[in-house]
């Protein structure tokens, strides 16, 4: 079974590392992507507000196979951010409880839309965006941390 709980110490370095870990491993992102998640999960601590935002660790087993955050974009959209599955946990339903927890918490805030920022190939994070009514809006080259990517921004109206 799987558990969603808020943040302890210790788990914004976890969600940093995984994230740099694994997409070096799996699509040869290099240590900009790494930065990128520092970046986030740093302006999210020194701007948080509990009402409007949260971070999400999934444990199954006792320990922490992935992770999930929202982040307020403005008064009206929230942003969904820092999707992570470990890849022993895939197919354990971690994804949809993450993004299910995530859009509640939106709802719950107020927010009217949700917005993210992901890569055309991460495709089974696509699809779970998709099943949950987000649409892709747009597409553009990015070589921020890999030669030949393509950037995307979805969004869900709430």
């Amino acid at each position: 079974m799987v558990e969603l709980r808020a943040t302890r110490p210790g788990d914004l370095g976890w969600i940093i590392q995984r994230h740099g870990e694994l997409y070096a491993a799996e699509q040869g992102w290099d240590h900009r992507f790494e930065g990128v998640v520092a970046g986030v999960v740093a302006d999210y601590v020194k701007t948080h507000d509990p009402v409007r935002e949260a971070c999400w660790i999934a444990e199954h087993q006792g320990a922490p196979v992935g992770s999930i955050m929202l982040a307020k974009e403005t008064e009206t959209v929230g942003r969904l951010r820092l999707l992570l599955v470990e890849p022993s946990a895939r197919g354990l339903g971690v994804g949809e409880a993450l993004i299910a927890a995530c859009i509640a918490r939106a709802r719950e805030a107020g927010y009217a839309e949700m917005v993210l920022w992901t890569q055309s190939i991460l495709l089974p994070a696509r699809r779970l965006y998709a099943r949950f009514g987000f649409v892709l809006e747009e597409s553009w080259d990015y070589d921020g941390f890999a030669e030949g990517l393509v950037s995307e921004s979805w969004r869900l109206k709430l």
